[in-house]
C-alpha cells in the first residue's frame, strides 16, 4: 500500500476524507453504565464527563429529565472548558461566564448582559444526536442540520435488555488496525492457540475471554470439540467473502477429515464493526470507535440467544482487566502486555495469559504502532479479507468525497436485508455445511425466547 492510501484510510479527524465517511455513521460514544454511581461515584454529584470522539473533544451528560446531550466541549462564549461546567439539572453553566446550555445546545442564560440582552436568543452550542442502545450511548457527528440515519435491525439493537451487556476497553493504536485483527479469520489458529484444552464444563457462556475455550457446534464422532483444539490442529483456514447488506460475510473452513469441517461464519459490518459467535447462543457485536488517529475504544455488545445474561457476573469478570470507569487496560506496553516466556513454552503460543484473550489482541494492535505503516506489508493469501475491506473503504473514501453517499447506511430499502447478521462456529458435513450452518441459525433463532416473541407480535 502507498503511504498517502495509508493516510486516506487511517486519519479520521474533522476534514479529513476518512473522518468525513465516519461522520455518516452513528458512533458509540459511552457505556449507559459510565453514568451508573455505583459504578462510577462521581456521577452521583455531576452526571457529566469528557469524551472524545472522531477527534473532537466533546462533553456527554445526562439532564434531570433523563435526557441526553453531547455538546462541543469549547463554550460558544470564550472557548472555557465545558468539561468543568456547573450540571443544573436542566442544563450545565459555563463556570468562566455563566453561559447556561440545555441538552439540545440551546442557550438558557447569558446573566452577564444587559437586562433585556438578546444575545442568549443568538447563540447555540453544537449538539449532536443521542440514541441509548442495549447500554451504549451512541452519537451521531453529520453534518449541522441533516438527518441521522436509523439504527439497522441488528439482533444486538432488538434483543431486550436482558439479553444483552455490553462492555468496552482502549487500545493505544489508530482504529482501522483493531478492526483488522477481528475480520482476520487465520489470525485465532496462532494468537488465540493454547497449547492445552480446558475441561468444557468449567467454561461458561459468559466468562471472559473465553470464546476459544467453549466447544463448537457439533461433534466429532461422538465428540465435543472445543474450538481451542480446532483452531490448533488445523492452521490453514480455507477462507471465502461474500458481499452482504451490511459489509462483508465471512466463512472460514478448516477441513478436519474427509467426512467432516468446522465451520465458522463471521461478519465485517462497515465501517468499523464485526459480529462473531462467542458460543452456541451468544455473539459478539464489537464496534471500534476512533477516539482520535493513534486511540482506539472498542465496544462489544454481547447478544444471549439463551437465557438472560448475568450482567454483574460479566461486568466483575471483565473489570479485572479492563477497569471503570476510564476502561484502560491494566496490561500494556509499560508491561510487555504480561509476557511470559515460560507459558509462550508450555501454556499458550502466545505468552500473555489465558484468562483474557482481548490482551492477545491488544498486544497485535498495539505493537503495530500507533497507526501502522501499511507500506511495509507482504500480505498474503489469508489475508484476501483484509485487502477486500481496505478496497471497499478506499472506494467508499472517495464516494463521500465526490458528494455520494456513504454505503451500507441503514435506510427503509435496506430494512429487510439489515437483520442478524448471523453467525456459527460448528463441525458440520463436508458435503453440506452450506446447509448445516444455516439449519444451525434457524434452529438458535427459534428457540430465542425473544426472537419468538418479537414473531408472535409482527402483523399477519
Amino acid at each position: 500500500m502507498k503511504a498517502e492510501q495509508n493516510e486516506r484510510i487511517t486519519r479520521i479527524g474533522p476534514g479529513t476524507p476518512c473522518g468525513a465517511l465516519m461522520r455518516s455513521y452513528w458512533q458509540p460514544v459511552a457505556l449507559v453504565d459510565e453514568f451508573d454511581p455505583e459504578i462510577d461515584p462521581r456521577m452521583a454529584e455531576r452526571p457529566l464527563k469528557a469524551v472524545r470522539v472522531l477527534g473532537q473533544d466533546l462533553i456527554l451528560f445526562r439532564d434531570e429529565q433523563r435526557r441526553w446531550g453531547l455538546l462541543d466541549r469549547d463554550c460558544p462564549h470564550r472557548g472555557a472548558d465545558l468539561a468543568f461546567a456547573r450540571h443544573e439539572g436542566d442544563g450545565v453553566r459555563c463556570p468562566f461566564h455563566g453561559w447556561k446550555f440545555d441538552a439540545g445546545g440551546r442557550c438558557l442564560d447569558t446573566p452577564a448582559e444587559p437586562v433585556g440582552s438578546q444575545l442568549c436568543e443568538r447563540v447555540r452550542q453544537r449538539s449532536y444526536p443521542v440514541r441509548e442502545r442495549s447500554g451504549v450511548l451512541f452519537g451521531w457527528l453529520g453534518e449541522e442540520g441533516s438527518a441521522p440515519p436509523p439504527f439497522p435491525d441488528f439482533d444486538c439493537f432488538v434483543a431486550p435488555e436482558s439479553h444483552t451487556f455490553a462492555y468496552k476497553g482502549l487500545w493505544h493504536c489508530n482504529w482501522l488496525q483493531a478492526f483488522e485483527v477481528g475480520i482476520d479469520p487465520a489470525h485465532t489458529s496462532y494468537l488465540h492457540r493454547f497449547l492445552n484444552d480446558a475441561p468444557l464444563e468449567q467454561v461458561g457462556d459468559n466468562a471472559a475471554g473465553k470464546q476459544f475455550r467453549s466447544a463448537s457446534a457439533g461433534d466429532a464422532a461422538g465428540e465435543r470439540w472445543p474450538m481451542t483444539r480446532i483452531v490448533r490442529e488445523f492452521g490453514r483456514p480455507d477462507i471465502s467473502f461474500e458481499p452482504a447488506p451490511w459489509g462483508l460475510r465471512l466463512t472460514t473452513l478448516r477441513p478436519m477429515t474427509d467426512e467432516l469441517t468446522h465451520v465458522r461464519v463471521t461478519n465485517a459490518v462497515f465501517p468499523h464493526t464485526f459480529v462473531i459467535p462467542l458460543s452456541e447462543t451468544m455473539t459478539i457485536t464489537q464496534m471500534h470507535l476512533p477516539v482520535d488517529d493513534t486511540h482506539t475504544y472498542w465496544y462489544a455488545i454481547f447478544t444471549s440467544f439463551a437465557g438472560p445474561v448475568d450482567k454483574p457476573a460479566m461486568r466483575e469478570q471483565r473489570a479485572r482487566f479492563v477497569p471503570p470507569p476510564d476502561y484502560v487496560p491494566l496490561r500494556g506496553r509499560h508491561d510487555d502486555w504480561g509476557f511470559d516466556a515460560r507459558e509462550q513454552r508450555e501454556r499458550t503460543f502466545l505468552g500473555m495469559g489465558e484468562d483474557d484473550i482481548n490482551v492477545h489482541d491488544q498486544w497485535a494492535v498495539e505493537s503495530m504502532g500507533a497507526i501502522q505503516d501499511r507500506t511495509r506489508e507482504h500480505l498474503g493469501t489469508s489475508d484476501k479479507v483484509i485487502m477486500a475491506n481496505r478496497r471497499l473503504l478506499l472506494q467508499a473514501i472517495d464516494s463521500v468525497a465526490a458528494g455520494g453517499s456513504a454505503p451500507f447506511v441503514a435506510d427503509p430499502a435496506q430494512a429487510d436485508g439489515q437483520r442478524g447478521p448471523d453467525t456459527v462456529d460448528g463441525i458440520a458435513p463436508a458435503g453440506t455445511w452450506g446447509d448445516w450452518w444455516r439449519q444451525q441459525v434457524r434452529a438458535k433463532r427459534e428457540r430465542a425466547p425473544w426472537h419468538q416473541a418479537q414473531r408472535d407480535t409482527q402483523p399477519a
